[in-house]
């Protein structure tokens, strides 16, 4: 079932079955503001204590909006610069274009379609969004209108409600190094530092397990990256309390990469994780495409990819 409804002040479209609901607001970046298990009375995505929100204007700072739910981050995650062509140097702005856009919203039978052109570049970037028993399934479209081709990165950047004394973080199978990027690490020293995972030691000789999830008053941020591509997807967050899984699948050959953010207590006081499949890093696309590590769409093409979010009982 889909329909209309409002969520803080806001008009929205909630898509739902017998066991899961998810709700998005288009004129929001048609952000997801709520991932909930109806079974099990779980949200699983961060909620602010916000009661209204406000709707961004373009190129508005993202650390001054609402930071709740799944953001769609492109085509850059950090404020960046286009790196060569015709629109060389063109400013980018942090979390990218999207997420502080209108989206055009339809419904189609169990089908949710949004879609949204940028101001700056020739693109548009269209979602079409279905709910399943077990989970919910969004599949990606980015089409380049011009003549020349158009780099980009892409991440959904859903933050997760998370306890330290019940959530573990699960990478993909035989995943077992990371490489830091964020600049204010605790443990992770500075940028760029690689480190086993999920063990690790840290320069005052602690040793963190960083597949667990510390506690707010531990007053942190961490963000690190698995430093290759991807060769399988799994991965999620366990919530060992219910015993349940919320599973992500999207295909490594289009979305080779993937990001972990944990804010325990460190920005604005938040306290949410967040597993974030990517097209590119490391968060700035002037610097993917320095290395070799933006994804392209040739002139006058498309790209397409996937993401699934589903529930596993163990």
């Amino acid at each position: 079932m889909i329909k209309e409804s409002s969520y803080k002040g806001l008009k929205s479209i909630i898509i739902e079955n017998n066991r899961l609901r998810a709700e998005f607001i288009p004129e929001y970046g048609s952000k997801m503001v709520s991932f909930f298990n109806k079974e099990r009375k779980r949200e699983f995505l961060f909620q602010s204590n916000d009661q209204q929100l406000k709707v961004p204007k373009y190129n508005a700072d993202f650390s001054k909006f609402d930071s709740s739910g799944f953001d769609e981050v492109f085509p850059s995650i950090d404020a960046s610069f286009y790196p060569d062509g015709s629109w060389a140097g063109t400013p980018i702005p942090d979390h990218g274009e999207v997420w502080a856009l209108s989206w055009k919203a339809q419904i189609k039978e169990e089908i949710l379609e949004f879609e949204v052109y940028s101001p700056r570049f020739p693109y548009k970037l269209s979602k079409k969004v279905s709910l399943q028993e077990d989970g919910i399934r969004i599949d990606y479209k980015a089409s380049n209108f011009s003549d020349e081709e158009f780099k980009f990165i892409w991440t959904a950047h859903a933050l997760l409600n998370c306890d330290h004394r019940n959530t573990k973080i699960i990478l993909p199978q035989g995943e077992d190094k990371i490489i830091n990027v964020e600049r204010n690490s605790q443990y992770l020293g500075e940028w760029g530092e690689l480190h086993s995972y999920p063990i690790v030691k840290t320069k005052s000789g602690k040793k963190i397990d960083m597949s667990n999830v510390e506690p707010k008053i531990a007053n942190n941020c961490e963000k690190f990256y698995i430093p290759h591509r991807l060769k399988n997807s799994r991965c999620g967050v366990e919530y060992t309390d219910t015993r349940e899984r919320l599973i992500y699948n999207f295909p490594v050959d289009k979305v080779p990469y993937l990001g972990v953010w944990k804010t325990q207590g460190g920005y604005r006081g938040d306290y949410n994780i967040a597993l974030e499949p990517c097209t590119g890093i490391y968060d700035d696309l002037y610097l993917a495409d320095r290395i070799g590590r933006a994804t392209i769409i040739p002139a006058r093409e498309s790209y397409k990819w996937y993401l699934e979010m589903k529930l596993e009982r163990y």
